[in-house]
């Protein structure tokens, strides 16, 4: 028999109502998670509405109230409100007590402002190319609801800041796994040209240098994200940036444990404590650092070097700060603020910082 189109469309029609009564728990669980929260709370007479209009499913409230139930025994967090009416009993006529569920809506894991919090976190993110801060945006905001969407609609993910490297989550993923079978890794490395094109580094005599690398942790740190480790030839601890890393493999060594590297004092790696010496993630031993700074500084310094810093010696104008700092890092942090930044000890770091200013002395009074 052939069916014309009107009657093909009813077809259709007729089975769509008809979907398998296993999926009335998952559209239930869907339509509260999309449609409501603690300011938009619905009742089962607007998810049986919703489950007909848009799931092709008819269900009656007795359905309704026994899936939120089941739900609500796997765990799901549903809240709702529960009043009392007196009605007849069926067989007696007297007045005895029901309870009415109403005003049902799904408690999120994620508040909208913690939501929130993660996606300017990633709009503002260096070390993730844009095309995958979209897609993780997108997932974020399926987390909540399509009030929390329509608020966020105006957001832009910025793309000034550009990342050529697309295997980005890839290598992250090998990182991971060899960071935690405690293997060694080989990768080419990505440094930019006077092109501004991304392009493999390179040994002297012209061939890609190929990296052997220890593995130990990896951190984000100023908007980049960095992988803490040590290059195989040498026996100092290393920084490099994951997202100039390519043609990464696991190896089958195992890697130089990091307290037998120059610069650990014979102990494991303590990541806190390695990110607040690193300010600028620059790879040398870490130093007692003593330095003046202006009272304006002690946010900077406070947001730099966070807990690992004593104050002494202060005025209304100044205050003198202690510190245990990558050396280089301290370096580069008195050259930036040489205005407002004095250091007292050590005194190699005084001499470096003096020379540095006699060569910028010398170039700009030519």
């Amino acid at each position: 028999m052939t069916l014309n189109h009107t009657e093909k469309s009813a077809s259709r029609d007729k089975v769509s109502y008809y979907q398998p009564k296993k999926l009335l728990i998952m559209n239930i669980l869907d339509i509260l998670r999309k449609y409501t929260d603690a300011d938009h709370r619905i009742s089962q007479k607007d998810i049986i509405d919703i489950l007909k209009n848009k799931y092709n499913m008819v269900a009656d409230r007795k359905a309704v109230r026994r899936n939120i139930m089941n739900l609500m025994d796997l765990g799901y967090n549903i809240e709702y409100k529960e009043t009392v009416r007196m009605v007849p009993n069926k067989v007696t006529g007297e007045l005895e007590e029901s309870y009415i569920w109403s005003d049902y809506y799904y408690v999120s894991d994620f508040s909208d402002s913690e939501l929130r919090l993660l996606i300017d976190s990633l709009i503002f993110s260096k070390h993730i190319p844009y095309s995958q801060r979209k897609e993780l945006i997108e997932k974020l905001e399926g987390l909540s609801n399509i009030y929390f969407k329509s608020r966020i609609k105006h957001i832009s993910v910025s793309t000034d800041y550009k990342i050529d490297n697309k295997e980005l989550f890839y290598i992250i993923d090998v990182l991971d796994e060899a960071i935690s079978k405690h293997k060694k890794v080989s990768f080419y490395y990505y440094e930019y040209g006077t092109d501004k094109k991304l392009h493999y580094r390179k040994r002297p005599d012209g061939i890609v240098r190929e990296y052997i690398i220890n593995p130990y942790q990896m951190a984000a740190k100023e908007g980049k994200y960095y992988l803490i480790c040590n290059y195989d030839k040498y026996n100092d601890i290393s920084n490099y940036r994951i997202d100039r890393i390519a043609k990464i493999k696991i190896l089958d060594e195992p890697v130089k444990p990091f307290e037998q590297l120059t610069g650990s004092d014979n102990r494991k790696l303590n990541l806190e404590k390695y990110m607040d010496e690193h300010i600028y993630m620059y790879s040398s031993g870490t130093i007692k650092a003593k330095f003046r700074i202006t009272r304006a500084m002690i946010s900077d310094v406070i947001d730099m070097f966070e807990k690992d810093l004593k104050f002494s010696d202060e005025t209304d104008s100044h205050v003198t700060v202690t510190a245990n700092v990558n050396e280089i890092a301290m370096l580069q942090f008195a050259k930036n603020y040489s205005t407002d930044v004095v250091v007292l000890e050590p005194q190699t770091l005084v001499e470096k910082l003096r020379q540095e200013a006699e060569r910028a002395l010398k170039i700009y009074s030519r």
